[in-house]
């Protein structure tokens, strides 16, 4: 069972779009429940499309909340009640945002993430972006040039509201995954930071 948790509509899929698709081609029993917690209803439109391309060969649910785009520290305990009520689930992992993330929806997700699920795994994805953050990542998921692409295919497809945005598109998802490639002495890959690892 996988959780995956995004601060906005397309974050996911940015920051482990790739993971997400090899995983469901390694494994098609993989549960997988997604909670996006902003965004209209345009957004949630596109992020239902998007969903569905990605999780289509598993068993999977996609949860949108509307809490305040850029505010998120303004409503941490409405936030973190709507995380813990995903606790029954129990995940076997976790993936969500950066800590180091300057963003401040995303950094609020991160550490409520691991107010909450303390006894789970977590991974921690990154999101490229103005800032120039990006995390210093300990574990790395190989993905191949098929999946990489449809990585970027179904991103590209899915969210046209952010084609505006100068660093939205292929290229940009191509070059971080090239560049965690030659980090972990492979062509292409994803890359996480994981604080915390219970070896049984």
């Amino acid at each position: 069972r996988v959780l995956c948790i995004g601060a906005h509509c397309d974050d996911i899929e940015i920051g482990a779009g790739a993971t997400i698709l090899k995983l469901a081609g390694l494994n098609p029993t993989v549960e997988m429940r997604w909670v996006v917690l902003s965004g209209d209803q345009t957004r949630h439109r596109e992020q239902r499309a998007s969903f569905e391309a990605f999780t289509r060969t598993l068993k999977a649910s996609l949860d949108l909340h509307a809490f305040p785009d850029t505010l998120f520290p303004t409503a941490l305990a409405e936030i973190k009640n709507a995380l813990a009520s995903y606790r029954p689930f129990e995940p076997d992992l976790v993936l969500t945002h950066a800590r180091n993330d300057r963003h401040q929806d995303h950094r609020t997700v991160s550490d409520l993430t691991w107010n909450v699920f303390r006894d789970h795994l977590i991974a921690e994805y990154e999101i490229p972006k103005y800032d120039g953050e990006l995390a210093h990542p300990n574990a790395f998921v190989e993905v191949d040039e098929p999946t990489l692409s449809r990585k970027c295919e179904l991103i590209t497809g899915s969210f046209a509201t952010q084609h505006a945005k100068p660093w939205f598109g292929a290229e940009t998802f191509r070059s971080l995954a090239r560049l965690r490639g030659v980090e972990c002495g492979r062509i292409y890959a994803e890359a996480f930071v994981v604080r915390k690892a219970l070896l049984e």
